[in-house]
């Protein structure tokens, strides 16, 4: 269910759920806005006013806002905006907004329209606004303050009522939003578990701000640990209310912190220069770590991300099980890194996929758990899909309208360059050693000394496990070799490359066509992949370029019959990945209380594309005590930890 949002005609939004809070406008027509900086920003000093000579956040290296009633956006953009006008202001700004039910992108662009100086923020944040199924949705905006010096907004949308979502969250924050309908109305939303809830996440000293002044809110805050003060409120409202996170008690609680090892960001030593070497490089540059990447191989992308080119779709299921709830933050991160870094049309496509249910697998969720949200996500495809497919037009499939295509090599090389990683090819890590005076070492296979650093992220694919149990830890990642086949779109005759689909294909093995992924950026189709467990030899096969067209000729028969006559002249290439018996990937610190500094990103296995860039996000995140880019449950069935060898018991973890 969205938000329902009528719109008078002075252009002011009003509905039964925004109420009071959005029809009131101002003694100066502003409205929302004029609400926003008075009762907000100004309450919770990030706005200076009277005898206040800088804003709460002056000086801060980062801050943490939260607000739990998003709304229409426009704290959130008054915020966005006053933080990038203020040179004082931190350069990483966290605002974590909680909302039940997600306005749309056009109620966005609307409540803000008559606000021109929030007039370069809107697009932004409405063109993100799509997909909001029930969970965390995080979008990340490079910015820049008043003298250019860049600065980085994480905006984490928790799609949930407060009382849900509140105590999920487990990282403190430094200034609050008590927004949301009138207690009067909702009184869930104010009641005293939210309040404690909200305390819960408080730094002390966090200021928190809301236009209610119910006795009811002063007192659940008080009891809370708030000193309260009443504030003169915005014009048609006499009052507004004002607090301060200061119990006499020590609260008692656990909130997520930067691990040690990262209280001050220094060297970090990557190994492994594939995507999710270059995912972990990129998230840790922009949280000020000085990046170097080691790999054997000569250049970056040398392994399994040198596949000429993959997809990008999210995994489905009736249940909306966890693997499909974090396929679908990874694609959504990895679109946002590729609109930020690459070239559409020539180095990506959010093309669409087409998802031939060949087995009749990966279903939707029920339409009442699904929709609307979930449409922009993926819906059942129809004769226009299939047909262009050569399929029947009523086969059965998935149309996936986030999903697209992407060349892995040309990610990897644009992540690694706007990190400013130092790349060291050639440089094959046979061992690490714990440096006395902290961090570690990194030695060849002659025991040599390539390099010293306070963090290192294990991201060399099957070759992790290895280093990892010489140090009496383990992953149990297991080899995926993986072929395909591919061919130039140019030496296909007319009608067969007519017959080839015009936007990617996947189900049983994937086909991409027509697109710019070739060695001199020529057209060509990309068919695969094998899956053969154990290997981890690159050769090709005349059996597995046998198997593709197999395949093809299941997913799709049409293809299939143009390609055959040609398939003995295709181009093979063949890769290894790595997966491990859960199916999520080991992402963070190994054995945090051990191995101090050491981390992991691997066990990606087929999803790398799709999950790489999540990886080093959720990385980043357990470093530095960040919030999760997705849910905690989520992002806590990820980390490496889960594989640490029990406390007291040496040597390795089984395999």
């Amino acid at each position: 269910m969205t938000g329902v949002v009528e719109w008078l005609p002075d252009g002011t939004p009003h509905s039964p759920r925004y109420g009071d809070i959005y029809r009131s406008r101002g003694a100066d027509g502003h409205g929302g806005l004029a609400q926003a900086r008075h009762v907000f920003l100004r309450g919770c000093g990030l706005l200076p006013d009277g005898a206040q000579e800088a804003a709460a956040w002056a000086g801060a290296p980062r801050w943490h806002v939260l607000e739990n009633g998003f709304g229409l956006g426009l704290n959130f953009l008054a915020t966005w905006l006053a933080w990038r006008n203020d040179p004082a202001a931190p350069a990483v700004l966290f605002y974590t907004g909680i909302e039940a039910h997600p306005c749309t992108a056009d109620d966005v662009r609307r409540s803000a329209a008559v606000f021109a100086e929030l007039a370069p923020l809107v697009p932004r944040l409405a063109a993100a606004w799509r997909g909001l199924l029930p969970g965390v949705h995080r979008w990340t905006w490079a910015d820049a303050g008043p003298d250019g010096a860049p600065r980085t907004l994480h905006l984490t949308l928790c799609v949930g009522e407060a009382a849900h979502c509140l105590p999920a969250l487990d990282v403190a924050v430094d200034s609050v939003y008590l927004d949301g309908f009138d207690p009067a109305r909702n009184p869930a939303m104010w009641a005293p578990p939210v309040l404690r809830a909200v305390a819960r996440l408080c730094r002390r000293g966090a200021r928190l701000a809301t236009w209610s002044v119910a006795r009811a809110v002063r007192d659940g805050l008080a009891q809370s640990g708030f000193t309260v003060t009443k504030a003169a409120g915005l014009p048609p409202k006499r009052e507004c209310l004002r607090a301060v996170f200061d119990p006499p008690w020590q609260p008692r609680r656990t909130l997520r912190a930067s691990l040690p090892c990262a209280a001050e960001p220094g060297a970090a030593a990557i190994v492994g220069g594939g995507l999710a070497g270059a995912a972990a490089a990129f998230s840790l540059a922009q949280r000020g770590w000085h990046v170097t990447v080691l790999d054997r191989a000569a250049d970056p992308a040398a392994g399994a991300s040198g596949l000429p080119v993959g997809l990008l779709a999210p995994h489905t299921s009736p249940d909306d099980a966890p693997l499909s709830r974090l396929t679908r933050a990874g694609l959504a991160l990895t679109r946002q890194r590729a609109e930020a870094l690459l070239a559409e049309g020539q180095d990506w496509g959010a093309s669409g996929v087409l998802e031939h249910r060949v087995e009749d697998k990966h279903a939707l969720p029920e339409a009442a758990r699904w929709q609307p949200w979930g449409l922009d996500w993926s819906r059942a495809a129809d004769a226009g899909q299939c047909r262009p497919a050569g399929l029947p037009p009523d086969a059965p499939g998935l149309w996936h309208a986030a999903g697209g295509w992407l060349r892995p090599a040309r990610l990897v090389q644009a992540q690694l360059q706007a990190a400013g990683a130092v790349w060291r090819g050639g440089a094959e890590v046979a061992a690490l050693q714990p440096n006395p005076s902290g961090g570690w070492r990194l030695l060849d296979g002659q025991g040599r000394n390539l390099l010293e650093a306070d963090l290192v992220v294990l991201a060399a694919g099957h070759a992790t496990r290895a280093l990892l149990q010489a140090l009496g830890t383990d992953a149990p990642l297991h080899a995926l070799r993986g072929q395909v086949a591919w061919g130039a779109m140019a030496a296909l005759p007319e009608a067969s490359a007519a017959a080839l689909p015009p936007f990617p294909v996947n189900g049983h093995g994937s086909l991409v066509a027509g697109v710019p992924a070739g060695p001199r950026g020529e057209a060509i189709w990309c068919m695969g992949s094998t899956f053969l467990r154990g290997r981890t030899d690159t050769a090709p096969t005349v059996e597995e370029h046998a198997a593709n067209l197999a395949r093809l000729q299941r997913l799709l028969p049409a293809a299939a019959e143009a390609l055959a006559p040609h398939w003995a002249a295709a181009q093979t290439w063949a890769g290894v990945r790595c997966t491990l018996p859960d199916r999520f990937p080991a992402v963070g610190a190994a054995d945090p209380e051990r191995l101090p500094g050491l981390c992991v990103l691997t066990g990606l296995g087929a999803r790398g594309l799709t999950l790489s860039v999540l990886g080093g996000e959720v990385l980043a995140a357990e470093l530095q005590g960040e919030p999760w880019p997705v849910e905690r449950s989520l992002a806590q069935a990820l980390l490496a930890r889960r594989f640490a060898a029990p406390r007291g018991r040496g040597g390795a973890g089984g395999g």
